[in-house]
């Protein structure tokens, strides 16, 4: 699986495109320009890529602010997290309490269910449910590729912020610890926002959640 990072929008946000073979998955897109777009489809083209989902670690306004582009431009599902719908349900609320404008979502997304070996075209993934940033949370987990896309759960020597709605960060320090710590200290992280690090340094070197 090939991983490339678009860093987008007003807040830094990382939108991935996962490309497997011929088959190409979008998670979280948070663009704002559509210029940031158009730099996600020119690598789509050229690659002459399917796309098949987007896939949401969670639905923060800077996720998915460029939801409804890439819907525009792709008839394809888009898979949330069930447990806590609250975020997408109030996404223009969410948008408003930073100054921007944006409606809310007109349809519901698929659900994403927290499971092992979850499949979609030729990818696989372990699903782990990893809320305290957010309660839909969820980090995608590629054993094959060494890597987990960790959303804003965790963060090159950081955290998610636990400040915001049902924000815990008992629960986010437990979630890194039960479904992160545990991966393989080789693992990659692709985290929502700054560089990708690995699970080894994390363990050693991130400040909010020691290895114990």
């Amino acid at each position: 699986m090939q991983i490339t990072r678009f860093t987008v929008g007003p807040f830094g946000e990382n939108t991935y495109l996962l490309t497997e073979g011929d088959e190409a998955l979008i998670i979280d897109p948070g663009f704002v320009e559509a210029s940031e777009l158009s730099r996600v489809q020119s690598h789509i083209d050229e690659n002459e890529l399917n796309v098949l989902a987007v896939i949401l670690t969670h639905a923060h306004v800077d996720h998915v602010l460029g939801l409804d582009k890439v819907l525009d431009e792709y008839e394809i599902p888009v898979y949330l997290n069930n447990k806590d719908r609250y975020l997408w349900n109030n996404f223009g609320s969410q948008a408003a309490m930073f100054g921007l404008q944006a409606s809310g979502f007109s349809f519901d997304p698929e659900p994403l269910q927290v499971q092992p070996e979850w499949k979609i075209g030729n990818f696989s993934f372990d699903v782990r449910y990893t809320p305290g940033h957010s309660p839909d949370h969820v980090s995608l987990y590629s054993e094959a590729d060494g890597a987990v896309i960790a959303g804003d759960a965790l963060f090159k020597e950081g955290i998610g912020r636990t400040d915001l709605y049902k924000g815990d960060f008992k629960l986010l320090e437990q979630s890194i610890r039960e479904q992160l710590y545990t991966l393989p200290d080789e693992t990659i992280v692709y985290p929502g926002h700054g560089p990708e690090t690995t699970i080894a340094h994390e363990k050693q070197s991130n400040p909010f959640v020691k290895r114990q």
